[in-house]
């Protein structure tokens, strides 16, 4: 993340934190889901319910999960560029709780009917915080490339996971993990200095323990990598 993207981040207006966040949340959900979404239910909690409207805050969501970045000329279309690419989208007003005014939470549903429920606040200057993933507590920004995978909680995979990022040549920023219960499901989300290779994803794709995973792009560079996904991996296909 540059100091430019703290005090002015290059946007199509008018607010940083209700457009350029707001954008950028659409873009995280996005990669999440890892491949184009066709159906999105969006809930606004406070500040981003009563301004969002006058502040671009639904376009900026839309254009998002459409993989535009918050610069992209086709934010203002964005319902009609969602339209076109045959995703629908429903707001409503939420209480979300103690959680930050520009709150959004987005239920995002690809064709094969695979789904994820995202979290996150915009906070300023167009940076994110995501707070919630598919039911864990979580805390990212979307800054850097970030590793999330989900397993089983038990001894030494998250020494594993590390042995190998860096047998792969790269260096972790931040690491966080959440797990349900003792022995639960477990989230571990890892933020990188560069995105792994292929191969390492695929060898991670490989492991028994591994039920989900996902290598998300950072959403806070233009011009955008690729398509805006997130690296989606078929979990458990090889040894």
């Amino acid at each position: 993340m540059s100091l430019l993207d703290m005090i002015g981040p290059v946007m199509i207006g008018p607010s940083s934190s209700h457009t350029a966040g707001a954008c950028r949340i659409g873009m995280v959900a996005r990669a999440l889901l890892g491949s184009p979404p066709t159906y999105a239910a969006i809930g606004l909690h406070a500040s981003f319910a009563k301004t969002g409207k006058g502040h671009g805050t639904h376009l900026a969501l839309v254009a998002g999960l459409l993989g535009f970045a918050p610069d992209d000329a086709r934010l203002p279309q964005a319902m009609q560029e969602a339209q076109a690419a045959g995703l629908e989208v429903a707001f409503q007003d939420v209480d979300l709780g103690d959680v930050h005014p520009n709150t959004a939470q987005l239920t995002v549903t690809a064709q094969d009917g695979s789904q994820i429920v995202m979290t996150a606040s915009s906070t300023g200057g167009g940076v994110i915080d995501v707070i919630r993933v598919n039911g864990f507590r979580v805390s990212f920004s979307g800054g850097a490339p970030t590793l999330l995978l989900r397993y089983p909680d038990h001894l030494g995979v998250i020494a594993r996971v590390a042995t190998l990022i860096a047998a792969d040549g790269v260096n972790i920023a931040a690491l966080g993990c959440t797990r349900e219960k003792r022995g639960g499901a477990a989230l571990l989300v890892i933020e990188l200095d560069s995105p792994l290779s292929d191969a390492a994803l695929a060898f991670f794709g490989g492991w028994r323990e591994v039920e989900w995973l996902r290598m998300l792009p950072s959403v806070m560079s233009s011009p955008e990598q690729g398509d805006g996904h997130g690296v989606p991996v078929t979990v458990g296909t090889t040894a």
